[in-house]
């Protein structure tokens, strides 16, 4: 019951409070610090000299310490926390900072609220915050996709992943996986400077989002208006997308709001080009990225439903 119970309700104080900014100002988020030490390890092992195979090896050796310092302050918080009610409120606490459902929301809405009073360059600012394409040369479609795809990627990386790894292990677990995400979003590029170094992390990213990506996805099915269809299209479309588990998701929302994401993007002075997801529906808008928003309350909504429903049966099935 612990676990799952104690994930509600940290769940529930994220989405009420977010990460109040007089607490970042004075000691910081723990990304943040997660964030030095990975930057840390990144400036002193990561020789560009070094043979490839050399340098995947000490990142794998360098992201495996990350996760592990992680996961031992996990388990020794864990282990100092008093039984019962006081335990679950207390594990919450510090669970809590380690879930990110109202910093997605109101980063997207940061988008959604300028693009709907015709205020493109703001919208671009807005979505640069939460994307790396090169937002001068998105036009207003182009913008409600990229906000849209990070709200359905986040939704898994920032929300269903870590609830789930925290339901099975505890503090350990939603600690390690904070660990491992944040190693991918910081190191798990595929440039000259950490295609091999950031390898092992992007690898480890790919392995514990593979359940919550799906599991996501299905939430996403679940609260759309057309839960044949957006079935379909998710089991259609998600392998399309070059990440082996955004796909789940992005195309189960992208049926749900009957609007097509992917397609080509720029970084920098490089143009790529991805196959569309849900192709044939019409691009986004706006009101697109509002319908969006709506369908991540439910989402939650869903996600807090199970997770008490778990604690129920879990509870009962201890007496």
């Amino acid at each position: 019951m612990t676990f799952a119970l104690t994930m509600a309700l940290a769940l529930l104080l994220d989405w009420l409070f977010g990460w109040p900014r007089w607490l970042f100002t004075r000691i910081g988020h723990p990304v943040t610090w997660i964030g030095h030490l990975i930057s840390q390890l990144d400036a002193r092992l990561n020789r560009q000299g070094s043979t490839r195979g050399h340098r995947i090896m000490v990142g794998a050796v360098s992201s495996l310490f990350v996760v592990a310092v992680c996961a031992v302050a996990g388990l020794a918080l864990q282990a100092v926390l008093p039984g019962g009610i006081v335990g679950v409120v207390f594990g919450a606490l510090l669970a809590w900072p380690l879930l990110a459902a109202r910093s997605l929301h109101d980063h997207v809405a940061d988008v959604q609220k300028p693009l709907a009073a015709g205020n493109i360059e703001r919208a671009r600012t807005a979505v640069s915050m939460i994307v790396g394409r090169d937002p001068a040369a998105l036009d207003e479609p182009g913008i409600a996709r990229s906000a849209i795809e990070s709200l359905a990627e986040n939704t898994s990386d920032g929300i269903t992943a870590p609830l789930f790894w925290g339901v099975l292990f505890g503090l350990p677990g939603i600690a390690a996986y904070k660990a491992i995400n944040t190693l991918d979003s910081m190191i798990g590029y595929r440039n000259d400077k950490y295609e091999a170094y950031g390898k092992p992390a992007a690898r480890l990213d790919d392995l514990v989002n593979w359940i919550p990506a799906r599991l996501t996805g299905l939430c996403f099915v679940l609260v759309s208006p057309d839960r044949q269809r957006a079935w379909q299209v998710m089991r259609r479309d998600a392998h399309l997308h070059r990440s082996p588990n955004a796909g789940w998701p992005e195309a189960a929302m992208a049926a749900g709001l009957n609007c097509r994401l992917s397609g080509p993007r720029t970084y920098g002075d490089r143009l790529e080009q991805h196959p569309w997801v849900n192709d044939g529906a019409p691009d986004p808008d706006a009101a697109t990225i509002g319908d969006a928003l709506a369908m991540l309350k439910r989402c939650l909504a869903v996600i807090a439903g199970l997770l008490l429903v778990l604690a129920v049966l879990i509870y009962g099935a201890s007496f």
